[in-house]
């Protein structure tokens, strides 16, 4: 109890207030966010745009997946009104019961009727509410989805299947509703993980899951559903799976993430920038697995530094794979050794949320050390 009482005052002093001058902590509303979105201007196609935030981008890559293929169908426990985040919104006024349609509240089994729809052809969109909750159909993902290819030597496959979950840190989710499992599904051949980082990225990637020969599992950090909003393409387009984008040029280091993180260190090098001169690139890897090596490798042979950053905890996260292979193939390149920004190895916290995220400051204060090394 001391320890948290500590943390609160600390907490609190850091942001110009006293536990003296208010009878209970009293945190805005901004900290639910510890990250100020940068809108996208890379876009992939030409043409008319519209404003959209990340889940009417969702929203519009389910629609128009519907309406070019009448085998799909999307699936999971509430999307009939439309998921507890809106996602699936007007879907199945749209296009029937029949494709749009609720389940029971188990995970196991929405993910195996998933892998049968895709054996007999169909196209089979699921959605698990939580990414948390992913884990009860872990075995059918890692064991079943993922080799069902491979074992039946390529006669029959399941890649028509792509898993939709919410995931990341929100603000106020505690740690049923905050983590990030992107690292548990990474270590599986046979699958393909992906995390956008806003609309225009979530539109384009989601199509190529759904048309793409293998299983996808597509992690949509939640805290962007609503804050994040670009110009995104009306018409139908798709990004390319296993690359990554380099969202700002720079030479003094490189800075790796995914999802909402890329936000944080795009806020960092504007910082680094400005303040102590520092020219950051950063890099927005996407696609978790496969990963774009290449880019991750011509990067780090330029800066010669890397920092990469991610919500889940420290050990066996994905960024001890990037790290161990940047030191693998760029190790005579490297002034540094190549530092991680996590989570800790606890479970994730309520009310210590903003002690456990990297925030920009944790980010920069690794910045600042890695350049002086």
């Amino acid at each position: 109890m001391a320890v948290l009482k500590s943390g609160i005052n600390i907490f609190l002093r850091l942001n110009n207030t006293s536990l003296l001058k208010c009878k209970k902590p009293n945190f805005p509303r901004r900290y639910a966010a510890h990250f100020t979105y940068q809108p996208d201007s890379n876009y992939p196609v030409e043409g008319a745009k519209t404003k959209l935030n990340m889940y009417q981008a969702i929203t519009n890559a389910l629609d128009i997946s519907l309406e070019k293929d009448p085998t799909a169908v999307i699936f999971g426990e509430d999307v009939a009104f439309g998921g507890v985040f809106r996602c699936t919104l007007g879907l199945q006024e749209k296009y029937g019961k029949d494709r749009v349609f609720n389940t029971p509240l188990c995970e196991q089994g929405i993910v195996g009727f998933g892998i049968g729809l895709a054996v007999a052809g169909a196209t089979a969109i699921s959605e698990i509410q939580f990414a948390d909750y992913i884990f009860p159909a872990f075995d059918q993902l890692v064991n079943e989805a993922a080799k069902y290819r491979y074992r039946s030597g390529n006669e029959y496959d399941c890649g028509k299947l792509t898993v939709r979950a919410p995931c990341g840190a929100v603000g106020h989710g505690g740690h049923y509703h905050s983590q990030s499992p992107e690292a548990y599904f990474a270590h599986t051949p046979g699958l393909k993980v992906v995390m956008p980082r806003g609309p225009i990225k979530a539109k384009g990637l989601l199509l190529s899951c759904i048309q793409d020969e293998d299983p996808c599992i597509f992690l949509e950090p939640k805290v962007l559903y609503r804050t994040a909003e670009d110009e995104v393409p009306i018409g139908e387009y798709t990004i390319p799976l296993g690359q990554a984008e380099v969202v700002i040029p720079g030479k003094d280091i490189t800075l790796i993430a995914w999802g909402t993180q890329v936000h944080v260190l795009s806020e960092v090098a504007k910082i680094a920038k400005e303040k102590h001169n520092i020219s950051c690139e950063v890099i927005d890897l996407m696609t978790i697995l496969p990963w774009d090596a290449q880019t991750i490798y011509k990067s780090v042979k330029k800066t010669g530094r890397v920092i990469i950053a991610h919500e889940a905890p420290l050990t066996c996260g994905f960024g001890a794979e990037l790290a161990s292979s940047i030191q693998e193939e760029c190790f005579l390149n490297l002034e540094a050794p190549v530092r991680r920004v996590t989570g800790f190895d606890t479970p994730f916290p309520h009310i210590l949320e903003p002690f456990y995220i990297p925030n920009k400051w944790r980010c920069l204060e690794a910045v600042i050390e890695i350049m002086k090394y």
